[in-house]
């Protein structure tokens, strides 16, 4: 372990320098190792002309000091803003990211995390403020069983490879989940450089009702969206109706690959901390449905630097001076 040298010190091995003592003697005088003595001449030297001067030594020492980073208290203000914070449905890493993009100071969100569980195990019960409260990921098992032909259907290889990019908005992926009981269902779709989503009540996974909550859903923003991809359930079956009248490019992924709308396969994971499954979905009420979408879209996200969804659609549809809808 390296040790710290005082001013005093700096000054006895610039003198002792300017009269050629060797680094063995000059670490004796100073009562420091040999290995203290190279490094400080090594990393405090001038540049320019590989000379020792106590003064720029020191200032060096004093720049390299303030700009090391310190192990942050967790303290208590800090703990209560995590509580807010986990309150209103922010990860431990979305708060650690959202605050430092703030300006406000905050621990990493494994120190975060390690403070919950320390609640947890004195039996507190911050932990159930957590989206999974400790649960693993589970994948959806065989939620394409039963699928069938869809007519006219575009294979996801023929869309366009800037999609892929996540950098315009209109870039759409859409979905549904299931209530409980297979009755009742929720649309979902996604943006998919943004985020942002939007979240429709169904009474079941009719392809007719699904194209017109749709094609309502997205008509504010008709003329910013380019492509949609769905899976090969049967409720897209009117996917040529909604791409019309969107004027956009409908395309369907490969069967049983979910990953390729993983965008999607996440808003949905997101939405089922609000909508558990087995939920009755005819005890949801569209005024609950318009609160999650909203959650959503106002939550910092880790990939879009910690801005929120709604944060992201302004600023890419302001990058492109185009005027977007309320």
């Amino acid at each position: 372990m390296s040790k710290q040298l005082t001013v005093e010190q700096r000054y006895t091995i610039f003198a002792m320098q300017q009269k050629s003592y060797p680094q063995k003697e000059i670490a004796e005088t100073i009562g420091v190792s040999k290995s203290t003595i190279s490094r400080e001449l090594r990393r405090n030297c001038d540049k320019r002309s590989g000379k020792y001067v106590m003064d720029l030594a020191q200032r060096k020492a004093d720049e390299r000091k303030k700009s090391k980073r310190h192990k942050q208290t967790f303290t208590l203000k800090m703990q209560k803003r995590v509580k807010r914070m986990l309150k209103i449905g922010f990860s431990p890493e979305q708060i650690t990211g959202r605050c430092r993009l703030l300006g406000k100071e905050m621990v990493s969100h494994e120190t975060i995390y390690k403070w919950i569980w320390a609640d947890k195990l004195s039996g507190g019960e911050l932990y159930k403020l957590l989206r999974r409260q400790g649960r693993k990921y589970a994948k959806r098992g065989s939620k394409n069983a039963g699928r069938g032909f869809i007519p006219n259907r575009i294979d996801i290889d023929q869309r366009p490879a800037v999609v892929e990019l996540k950098e315009r908005f209109g870039d759409l992926e859409i979905d549904t989940i299931i209530g409980k009981n297979h009755k009742g269902a929720i649309l979902t779709i996604n943006d998919r450089a943004t985020s942002r989503v939007w979240i429709r009540k169904l009474s079941g996974k009719e392809a007719t009702p699904l194209a017109e909550k749709t094609t309502s859903a997205l008509k504010k923003v008709k003329e910013l969206i380019h492509t949609m991809t769905a899976d090969n359930g049967k409720e897209f079956a009117k996917h040529e109706e909604i791409a019309q009248k969107l004027e956009l490019n409908f395309y369907f992924c490969k069967p049983y690959h979910s990953w390729e709308r993983g965008a999607n396969e996440n808003t949905n994971g997101l939405i089922r901390q609000y909508i558990p499954k087995g939920t009755d979905f005819s005890e949801i009420t569209d005024k609950q449905i318009k609160w999650i979408e909203n959650k959503l879209n106002n939550r910092p996200r880790k990939r879009l630097g910690y801005l929120t969804p709604k944060e992201k659609f302004k600023q890419i549809i302001n990058q492109n001076s185009v005027a977007f809808p309320g």
